[in-house]
């Protein structure tokens, strides 16, 4: 049961707020936005998801910038309510077509309609767009996608390829073009999230991947879909490496830890041929989730060098090597270094023909940020920092930093190989064929390097 629901943008401006219930305090945006703010508990440099207040609690997730809020004075289940806000991000994304602060304030009216029937009363009614479409009757005000970041969630699909429209994932559902009509086409895109741990000496320790392969559909009439995955896909964890090291282009079975599917996929024949069969419900959802655990080769090596120079100075090296074709480009790539209580003071070199790198060290937490604009494949970035303590150093420098953390987005690669090899409609338009896309992305969930 849900007493509150309310969006914040990160400056702590209240954009969206519907009380349900009247059973929590009206401040209590106010109150939650101080708290993240300035978290501090159990050393966390975070708020949890999940907190409580003054016997309220407050349940939180960030799209897209943006603090998705519910609270509940009852005691619920976190990972249902979290769920919620996730799929409350969803349908008004699928809605409003572009998902960000300007895009709500102008479609005010329609997001609080919206509200009023995902949920009444603080109970759950439905989060489905295609049964939110006969209840709800405002029509969206369509931002121009042109206004949007360049390195944003619409964007990072439209880098290095002209395959991809740039207003690819910023289109409503509901809303038509000029002249009324309504362009046919669908997108596909599997996403993937790796996750992975390096030894000190770059051996791989831990590695997974979590999978999605997510679908929206433009197609007027639901026609049938049909999706085919690879023909040497195969279910169940099996011993050694799934396939032998070889690159993400490469040949060689495909073998998944485990999978689910969408309620609305048939799967007679996915046991004969990898295909799966599927009329789409309206809005963006997940044909199918995966998840894998066997060795893969990481797209990024990350090595670390500490040298003392002195006993107040010291050296770090780091170098970042881009293990993937040079036809692709990584893009919006940080790497993070905690360092050494005692450090005060740190100055950066980059290499000479370094262009979109930017260096700062966070004080208050004693860590190095090194950021680049993108990486293409095959190559290698040095940074150098140069380390000046506030006092001499009496324990091993190198056990009091590290790990190496890194995040990036990498579009039109995949890590596991899992490839659509087809996307069939069952019931054409007479005019015109459907525009079909198929989209690739990873990104890293946890990239640890130990040092």
């Amino acid at each position: 049961m849900i007493s509150q629901f309310f969006v914040l943008s990160q400056r702590g401006d209240n954009i969206v707020f519907r009380d349900y219930r009247g059973e929590v305090q009206k401040g209590s945006a106010e109150i939650f936005f101080r708290k993240v703010k300035f978290w501090e508990d159990g050393g966390l440099q975070e708020a949890p998801p999940v907190f409580n207040v003054d016997g309220v609690n407050y349940f939180h997730v960030k799209v897209v910038g943006l603090l998705f809020v519910a609270t509940t004075r009852v005691n619920t289940s976190p990972s249902f309510v979290l769920e919620l806000l996730q799929r409350i991000a969803r349908v008004i994304k699928d809605y409003l077509g572009i998902l960000n602060e300007d895009s709500l304030r102008k479609n005010f009216v329609l997001v609080y309609e919206l509200l009023d029937e995902v949920i009444d009363f603080g109970y759950v009614q439905t989060t489905s767009t295609e049964l939110l479409k006969s209840h709800v009757f405002n029509e969206p005000l369509v931002i121009d996608a042109a206004r949007l970041s360049p390195l944003g969630p619409a964007a990072i699909f439209a880098q290095g390829t002209k395959r991809m429209p740039g207003i690819a994932v910023t289109k409503s559902v509901v809303a038509t073009e000029s002249g009324g009509k309504r362009r046919e086409e669908i997108f596909v895109d599997i996403i993937e999230k790796i996750s992975i741990t390096f030894s000190s000496s770059g051996y791989i320790l831990t590695s997974e991947i979590d999978g999605t392969i997510q679908m929206k559909s433009y197609l007027s009439g639901n026609p049938e879909i049909r999706l085919a995955l690879n023909d040497d896909l195969s279910i169940g964890r099996s011993q050694g490496p799934a396939y032998g090291y070889r690159s993400s282009s490469g040949s060689g079975t495909v073998v998944l830890d485990d999978c689910n599917f969408h309620e609305s996929v048939r799967l007679d024949s996915f046991d004969i041929d990898k295909t799966l069969s599927l009329i789409p419900p309206d809005g963006e959802f997940p044909v199918m989730n995966y998840r894998l655990t066997q060795e893969f080769r990481p797209p990024f090596r990350i090595n670390t060098l500490i040298e003392e120079v002195g006993s107040l100075k010291a050296e770090v090296i780091l170098k970042v090597s881009a293990e993937f074709a040079s036809s692709i480009t990584a893009n919006t790539i940080k790497v993070q270094m905690p360092l050494p209580k005692c450090t005060s003071r740190v100055s950066f070199e980059l290499e000479a023909e370094a262009i979109g790198q930017t260096t700062d060290f966070k004080e208050a937490n004693k860590r190095l940020e090194w950021s680049l604009k993108k990486i293409v494949g095959g190559s290698e970035h040095t940074l150098r920092a140069k380390l000046t303590f506030s006092q001499e150093s009496h324990v091993n420098i190198t056990k009091e930093s590290g790990p190496v953390s890194m995040t990036f987005t990498i579009p039109m690669y995949n890590v596991s190989r899992l490839q659509v090899k087809y996307l069939q409609i069952a019931k054409k338009s007479a005019t015109h064929e459907p525009y079909r896309w198929v989209r690739y992305v990873t990104q890293a969930n946890s990239y640890v390097a130990r040092i």
